[in-house]
């Protein structure tokens, strides 16, 4: 069986978007996002989070910031029997034109790279056009989080929970065509 893994976005996807967590108290899980990935990782998936973390290009916090968010994050799937394998941060700002912020595919290659995965056997999971893009430029299935069912994206599947996101994943394991769940 090839490596394949799920890239996921980090504020939107896997915990509930304030802003620009800076502070480890600000970490919530979004519900279904702890028993998908676990359902997933059982299914043969790596986990790697993929984030833009601009905050620290703005001047609004530092890396250490980032970090104790990233812990907290990690903790609570770890509590809940998650265990995440690799992570990408970028932390320019937009206007700083990096190589590495999505929807760049790089943060989702060198991970690949690191993982030994397959991006063509893997799925990048997120609520943003730009995680969608990263995804398909890096040659990943994508998966568009979108609770109000709103999103105008061109994701292969567009799921409003993570039941759904979990439903896409294993129905679609040899890259069937998109839909939605």
């Amino acid at each position: 069986m090839t490596a394949r893994a799920l890239f996921l976005d980090r504020d939107g996807t896997l915990m509930v978007d304030v802003g620009y967590p800076s502070r480890p108290e600000q970490v919530e899980l979004l519900p279904g996002a702890a028993e998908g990935l676990a359902t997933l990782r059982d299914a043969g998936y790596r986990l790697s989070i993929i984030s833009n973390q601009s905050g620290v290009g703005r001047g609004y916090f530092d890396a250490t910031a980032v970090q104790a968010v990233h812990r907290r994050l990690l903790d609570l799937l770890a509590a809940r029997g998650v265990c995440i394998d690799d992570a990408e941060y970028c932390l320019h700002a937009p206007e700083d034109r990096c190589d590495c912020r999505k929807p760049s595919p790089l943060m989702i290659r060198h991970s690949a790279g690191r993982l030994g995965v397959d991006p063509a056997q893997s799925f990048m999971i997120g609520d943003k056009a730009s995680d969608i893009d990263a995804g398909r430029r890096a040659g990943c299935r994508t998966i568009l989080l979108d609770p109000a069912g709103t999103g105008s994206t061109q994701a292969d599947f567009t799921c409003r929970d993570w039941q759904g996101i979990v439903q896409a994943v294993l129905r679609n394991h040899d890259g069937s065509a998109a839909d939605s769940a």
